[in-house]
């Protein structure tokens, strides 16, 4: 049977990249976007080009009846769902914690973490032995950020990536014996337009001198790390993170 894989924010950046990777791995795949249907119309294309079958469904990850909506219209044309990729983020200007409002705050959590929590919940219920599924995996997108707490600029995006990175744990141990590998990919300065909507397009050259390998990721080179732990060369790794940060 063919392997079906939902990607969120898949129009663009690290998701269009995956959905790449995985359309040429012989997956299909489902973009799911919030805005930028020419983008993700574009995606499509491209992997149907690789002989596979792909659909784009606009849909914002942080409302629950959209993502109810996504999954069935994926799983509907797609066939079962054996795999989801929860890429979804957003960043914003750099700011300190006494700067930031509330709607910031909320908009972070929402969409950095309350979506993978939501889209999570409908792959589980889909894919796990305990509901009659036949197993797959869930692969979160998280950062570097995490582990170095983003002082004096992105306090609340690294906060939020703190969160995916214990629910990549939880979730990973719940469902270990129904079938479903939980992980997570960290990564690092990445060539992609999220910088631009934070306000500094140009932020990867302006910081790479601080990564060890002195440059800046590219979205495939993380999509590869994504794509190794949905397929089954990576079936006993569960709970686990893979850095994509040049050694920072």
């Amino acid at each position: 049977m063919t392997e079906v894989v939902l990607i969120t924010g898949g129009s663009r950046g690290i998701g269009a990249a995956t959905a790449l990777a995985c359309a040429r791995a012989g997956f299909n795949v489902g973009v799911v976007y919030r805005e930028r249907a020419d983008a993700a119309a574009g995606v499509v294309a491209s992997c149907l080009a690789e002989g596979v079958d792909a659909v784009a469904v606009e849909a914002d990850v942080a409302v629950e009846a959209d993502v109810l909506r996504a999954f069935a219209a994926v799983t509907d044309r797609l066939g079962p769902l054996t795999g989801l990729v929860n890429n979804a983020g957003v960043v914003a200007p750099p700011s300190r914690v006494d700067g930031l409002d509330t709607a910031r705050i909320e908009r972070m959590l929402r969409v950095n973490v309350l979506s993978a929590f939501l889209c999570a919940r409908e792959a589980v219920r889909r894919m796990s032995t305990r509901h009659g599924g036949r197993g797959g995996a869930i692969v979160n997108l998280t950062s570097g950020a995490a582990r170095l707490g983003a002082p004096g600029e992105y306090v609340d995006y690294a906060a939020s990536k703190g969160a995916i990175d214990t629910f990549t744990i939880g979730l990973a141990h719940e469902v270990a014996q129904e079938g479903i590998r939980v992980n997570a990919v960290r990564a690092g300065y990445i060539y992609t337009g999220m910088h631009a909507s934070g306000g500094e397009p140009d932020r990867v050259d302006r910081v790479k001198a601080f990564v060890p390998m002195r440059r800046g990721g590219q979205p495939e080179e993380v999509a590869q790390a994504v794509l190794w732990l949905l397929s089954d060369a990576s079936a006993f790794t569960t709970g686990s993170f893979i850095d994509v940060t040049g050694g920072r």
